[in-house]
Parts: C-alpha cells; sequence; structure tokens
C-alpha cells in the first residue's frame, strides 16, 4: 500500500481498511470500559459485604469484651481504632467515587466512560498537586500513618501492615520508561473515567480485606489464649463427696485441674452461705477465676455454699451450679470445763437452751425433752413445770449414721424476789422518802443477782402508818384511800410496805418481805 502509483478504486480500498482497523480498535475500547465496569460493580458488591462482615466482628469484640473485659479489652480497643481508621478513608474513597460517577448522565453506561479531563483537571494541574489532589494524598497519609502506629510491630500483624505500607505509601513511582511520577499521576492522569472509579473501588476493597483479616486476628488469638496449657493458668483441686472422714473410713476423693486465670472470671456470680446471700466486695473478691471467700467460718458444725457462677457468651449466659460443703469444728487448743451441778433450769419460765453436736449440722441434730421446743438452728427453749429434775435427749446423724446422746437438768423454783420503792431497794435501813414522793412511787419486785431478765408485777400489797388501820392496795400504786392515809403521817414516821404480792406468768412467786420508808417530811 505505500508503493507505487495507485488506482482510485486501489485508494479507496485502502481507505476502507484503515476504516475498518480503526473500528476494530473502538470496539474493542468499548468492551474494555465494559470490563472495567463490570469490574467495579464485582468490587462494589463485595465491599458492601465486607461492610457488614466488619461491623459484625467489631460488635463480636465489643460484646466479648463486655462479657470478659481482662481477657479482650485490649484487642476490643485494637479493633475499634482500626475500624475508625478504616471506615474515615472508605467513606473519604465512596465520596470521591460518587462525584466520578455524577459526571456522567447514567453511571451504568460503562462505554461513555472514556473521558480522562476531568479527574486529570481535578487532581493536578501544570504538573503539580491541585487542592483537591493534595487532600487526596492527605488522606492516604492519615490511613498509613495510623495504622503503622496501632500495628507496630507486633509480628502478628506483619504482613499485613507490610501490604498496607507497600500500596497506601504515597510516594512517587518510577514507570516503565524509567520516569518519576507522582501516585495520583502515575495510577489517575490520563486513564477513562471508568478505570478510575474502578480503581477507588479496588482501593475500598483493599481496606476492607485488610481490616476483616485484623479482626479475625485479633480473635483468634484472643481465643487461643483462652485454649492455651500455661501452668500459671491452672491450680490442683481436691474434691471429695464429703468435707470430713471418719478414722475407719476410705478416704475417695480426686485430684483435679482446675482453671484459674482471668479467662475464666464468671461474670456474675450467685452464692449462699446457709441460705445467706453472699456480696461482691464484702463475703468475697474475684480475682483471676477464683471467687475468693472472706467470710466468717461459722458456728461448729456443716455449712453449705450454694448458687451458680453465670458466664456470659455471645449475649446468652451459661449457669455452672455451685454445692459445696464445709465443716466447722471446736478449736483443738479450747477445753470445755462444765460445773456439774449447775445443770439448772427454772420452773415456769422460758430457759434457753442451746444444743449442738460437734461436727454435725443444725439441721441434722434433733432434741427432746417435755417442756422443749425448737426455736430456730441450735436454740431451743424449755418451760419445765414439774418434778425435780427433766432429761434432755439428743440425736446427731451425719451420713445415715445416728449418734444418741443426753443430758441431765436440775428444776429448780424461782428465789425470792427482792421489795422495791421507786426502784430502790431497801438495804441495812428504812429507804428515805419525801411523804408526797412515796404518794405516786410504783411499789415493784425484782429478783437480784438473777441470770434471767425477769420482772415480778406487783399486783396488791398492804400500807401501815403508826396509830392507823393499814390499807390493802390493789396495783403497783397508792390508790386514793392510801394517799388519804399517809396523810395522816409525820415526819420521821416509818411507813411499812407489807404482804406484797407479785406475779410471774405462770409462776407461783414467793412471798415478799416487808420494806420500810421513813418519811423526811
Amino acid at each position: 500500500m505505500a508503493g507505487g502509483k495507485q488506482t482510485p478504486r486501489q485508494k479507496m480500498i485502502n481507505l476502507m481498511y484503515l476504516v475498518f482497523i480503526a473500528m476494530m480498535a473502538l470496539n474493542m475500547s468499548k468492551e474494555v470500559l465494559t470490563a472495567f465496569g463490570l469490574i467495579n460493580e464485582s468490587l462494589t458488591e463485595a465491599n458492601e459485604s465486607f461492610v457488614e462482615k466488619n461491623k459484625a466482628a467489631v460488635a463480636g469484640l465489643e460484646q466479648k469484651a463486655s462479657e470478659s473485659p481482662e481477657q479482650f479489652k485490649e484487642a476490643k480497643t485494637l479493633a475499634t481504632s482500626v475500624a475508625s481508621l478504616t471506615d474515615s478513608y472508605f467513606q473519604y474513597l465512596g465520596t470521591l467515587k460518587a462525584e466520578l460517577q455524577g459526571t456522567v448522565d447514567d453511571p451504568k453506561d460503562y462505554e461513555s466512560m472514556d473521558k480522562t479531563s476531568y479527574l486529570d483537571e481535578k487532581m493536578m494541574s501544570s504538573g503539580n498537586l491541585t487542592k483537591d489532589g493534595q487532600e487526596f494524598m492527605n488522606q492516604m497519609e492519615t490511613y498509613h500513618n495510623g495504622m503503622m502506629e496501632l500495628l507496630g510491630d507486633n509480628p502478628k500483624y506483619q504482613q499485613i501492615s507490610s501490604a498496607i505500607n507497600r500500596k497506601f505509601n504515597g510516594k512517587d513511582i518510577v514507570d516503565n520508561e524509567n520516569v518519576k511520577k507522582k501516585y495520583i499521576e502515575y495510577h489517575f492522569v490520563g486513564y477513562p473515567l471508568v478505570s478510575s472509579i474502578t480503581k477507588v473501588s479496588a482501593m475500598q476493597n483493599d481496606l476492607k480485606v485488610y481490616e476483616n483479616e485484623l479482626l479475625s486476628l485479633m480473635l483468634a488469638g484472643e481465643l487461643a489464649s483462652i485454649a492455651e496449657v500455661n501452668t500459671s493458668n491452672y491450680a490442683t483441686l481436691l474434691e471429695a463427696p464429703k468435707s470430713a472422714f471418719y478414722s475407719d473410713e476410705t478416704f475417695n476423693g480426686s485430684v483435679v485441674l482446675g482453671r484459674t486465670d482471668e479467662s475464666t472470671r464468671p461474670n456474675k456470680v450467685n452464692l449462699t452461705l446457709d441460705g445467706r446471700k453472699l456480696v461482691e466486695g464484702k463475703d468475697f473478691d474475684l480475682k483471676g477465676g477464683k471467687v475468693q471467700l472472706k467470710v466468717s467460718a461459722g458456728n461448729v458444725g456443716e455449712h453449705k455454699i450454694e448458687g451458680n457462677l453465670i458466664f456470659t457468651q455471645d449475649g446468652e449466659d451459661t449457669e455452672v451450679p455451685v454445692s459445696q460443703k464445709y465443716q466447722v469444728i471446736p478449736k483443738p487448743n479450747q477445753a470445755i470445763v462444765s460445773a456439774d451441778k449447775m445443770n439448772v433450769v427454772y420452773r415456769g419460765i422460758e430457759n434457753p437452751i442451746t444444743v449442738s453436736m460437734p461436727g454435725v449440722p443444725g439441721n441434722k441434730v434433733n432434741a427432746s425433752a417435755p417442756g422443749l421446743r425448737k426455736v430456730s438452728g441450735s436454740q431451743y427453749m424449755m418451760v419445765p413445770q414439774t418434778g425435780n429434775e427433766v432429761k434432755i435427749s439428743v440425736v446427731g446423724e451425719i451420713d445415715g449414721k445416728k449418734f444418741p446422746s443426753s443430758s441431765t437438768f436440775r428444776i429448780k423454783s424461782l428465789p425470792r424476789p427482792t421489795p422495791t420503792v421507786r426502784g430502790q431497794v431497801q438495804e441495812g435501813g428504812a429507804i428515805q422518802m419525801p411523804k408526797n414522793a412515796l404518794k405516786v412511787s410504783p411499789v415493784g419486785a425484782t429478783f437480784e443477782n438473777f441470770d434471767f431478765d425477769i420482772t415480778p408485777v406487783v399486783k396488791r400489797f398492804t400500807l401501815s402508818i403508826p396509830g392507823q388501820p393499814s390499807v390493802v392496795v390493789n396495783g403497783s400504786r397508792l390508790d386514793q384511800k392510801a394517799q388519804g392515809l399517809l396523810d395522816l403521817a409525820k415526819a420521821g414516821d416509818i411507813v411499812q410496805i407489807f404482804d406484797i404480792k407479785a406475779d410471774v406468768p405462770g409462776v407461783n412467786v414467793k412471798n415478799m418481805p416487808a420494806v420500810l420508808v421513813q418519811l423526811t417530811n
């Protein structure tokens, strides 16, 4: 075609051939543009999927951090920072992509996205970055530097940090012709619009892929540390069907391995000791995977710790039941000394009795005797009536075996009460008192030096003054008739109060001696 003289027909054929080649090139260009558009669609769809997956992963770490703070706190903090940096840069690139797609009438008409001028002019001018171009590089730098600082030199994240450093460092690039170009110039200037849009989608995809890989490593790392066998995380525990054994029994306990680190720290502790709810901080502390009790051992006998430890996983509570017993025995350096003749109960009143058997829980000890009733636990009350002694029979039970015992108490009547006037007891001579004070003073009775807190109630007494007939008073204070009699007495006279009758419910109280009052006016 290039040499010799050509006929008009040959020239026409050559021209048609050139047009045909141009048309082939044009069709190839349109196919390439469409291919870029389809790739962009695929990347956009993948990015949307990664956005949801990564949100779920961050939420999962936050949930585990709330359930097990000590175990997942560090991973949750790193995940939140990575997600924040990634989302910020991802949103910026999304805004840029939307702007580029907005320059055409139909963002799905990829064959029309063959122009380069809009992005070229937006990012560069006369070989220098524009304001928008500089913003593009600033956004990349913020993401790059932030991720490098977060991941540091942790070998677990080295592969990902190297990939981020390689793809998002924003450095100048030397092309195939050994020409040094700016990052934007190399990747975006002179390329069709659809390829630049696809490039931005690919950058978004890289962001979400790296974020997803990091989140997976964080979660997997913490779960692996939970499962790791480390001697500092475990302790040997002695498990036995009961806490006390007899000398002729076989000890059938087991040595078991228990985990004691923070990974087994319960989220909630719901325990009771003998039915009383235990309070964190007051009755126990959580140390690692241990619930460390700090309660009083309690009375001699068996005590039971019941309830459950609650572990929260993926928002659901899992309860581990607790049912443990322990025995409290008397200290071996304490001697039990009793006065044999002092086993006494008093007739007609409530005598508090404590019944227990060393090594036997209170609910396995039963006592019986005439007039004996159980109040609560090991506390009983006895009201003896007739006879001179009472026998209390006690039966304790341990592991189905019964152990009988008994104690005998003497029954005594209440001592004679001592009369009082205005709460005063006559000691030696008569009680000194003004006449008007005696008129309003109560006549009472008391058991002096008696261990029981019992106060007899005076029901009647007789009042006598010198030279006048006596007056019987019903009650504990002088009535009008008695006060009239008292008005006849003179200063220095001795007033006698005798035949005092007092009452203790259910008891015949012995007669009391008279009490003398000398009037001071």
